[in-house]
C-alpha cells in the first residue's frame, strides 16, 4: 500500500504545520508548489527551504491564470494595509480549488492515499474557497481511499 501523500505547499505557515503534520502521520511527503504569477516570488522560495529543511523533493509546477482581477496578480491593484469588509483584492479566484485540483490529480497518477492542504478555515480572510463548507465538499467528493488531518 502506497503511503505517498501529496502537500500543496504555499510557503506560508499554515502549509509549513500541515506538511510536517503529515510526515508525523508517516506519509511520504511530496509537497506540490505553485508558481502562479504570483507577485510574491518569496513565497515560492519559501517553499523551497521548508520542503528542503523537511528533507522532502518536491514538485514545482508553473500555471498561467491568464485572467487577472487579484492583487496577487495585477501590480495595478493594490494590497490593503488593513483588511476590510467582504472578499480581499488579493483573492486569486478559486486558487485554493484550482491547486487542489491539481493536487488530485497528480495524487491519482502516482497512487498517493492522502491530499494535504493548510487552508485555516477560521481565518480565512474572507476568501470563499477556505471556507469549512467548501472544504467538506472536497473531502465528500474523494475517488479514492481519503485519510484528512484534523488540525
Amino acid at each position: 500500500m502506497s503511503n505517498k501523500a501529496i502537500v500543496l505547499l504555499s510557503g506560508g505557515l499554515d502549509s509549513a504545520v500541515t506538511l510536517y503534520v503529515a510526515k508525523k502521520k508517516g506519509y511520504k511527503c511530496i509537497p506540490l508548489i505553485f508558481d502562479y504569477g504570483q507577485r510574491q516570488a518569496r513565497e515560492i522560495d519559501s517553499a523551497k527551504k521548508i520542503a528542503h529543511k523537511a528533507k522532502c523533493d518536491y514538485t514545482l509546477l508553473k500555471i498561467t491564470l491568464p485572467w487577472k482581477g487579484s492583487a496577487l496578480l495585477d501590480n495595478k491593484i493594490k494590497v490593503p494595509e488593513k483588511r476590510g469588509k467582504g472578499i480581499p483584492p488579493t483573492y486569486v479566484p478559486a486558487r485554493n480549488t484550482i491547486m487542489f485540483s491539481y493536487g488530485l490529480s497528480f495524487a491519482e497518477a502516482i497512487d498517493a492515499k492522502a491530499i494535504f492542504i493548510g487552508a485555516h478555515t477560521e481565518d480565512y480572510s474572507g476568501y470563499p474557497d477556505c471556507r469549512p463548507d467548501i472544504l467538506r465538499r472536497w473531502i465528500r467528493s474523494k475517488i479514492w481511499e481519503q485519510k484528512t488531518a484534523n488540525l
